[in-house]
């Protein structure tokens, strides 16, 4: 029997949430056109068990630091995720890959999270804004 090489890639493409219409769609790259481009969605942050994992960039997660995980971004991108529901705002540096969750558009630090307000709800609705590339 041959093997079926289309599989990978097909699986792949569908987890990554391109070949559906649902779910985030990924912030524009950084550039003199998308500087104020912004996106809106759901964030969340990590759990205390990444604190000391090294994270995509090598960099080590610290979760009292102000780092965020997204997809597409260049490490080093620095977003503002601004609450939806309380209107407060942290500058973030992306230093790794995720979320995981295609319905989630950002993973912060435990520290922003703590400063954007959500920690206890786990979950929020935010904008991200993207001011300064790498």
């Amino acid at each position: 029997m041959r093997p079926i090489r289309w599989i990978l890639p097909i699986a792949l493409l569908l987890s990554t949430g391109c070949a559906t219409t649902g779910g985030p769609k990924p912030v524009p790259e950084p550039g003199p056109e998308t500087e104020s481009a912004t996106i809106t969605g759901t964030a969340s942050f990590y759990a205390h068990h990444f604190h000391g994992h090294k994270t995509a960039s090598g960099q080590v997660y610290d979760e009292n630091e102000l780092t965020a995980a997204h997809r597409t971004l260049p490490f080093g991108t620095q977003v503002r995720v601004t609450n939806l529901k309380n209107d407060r705002s942290v500058v973030v540096t992306v230093n790794d890959r995720g979320p995981h969750n295609r319905h989630r558009v950002i993973d912060v630090s435990r520290h922003a999270a703590d400063l954007l307000g959500f920690v206890s709800a786990g979950t929020t609705r935010v904008r991200l804004q993207v001011i300064a590339d790498p």
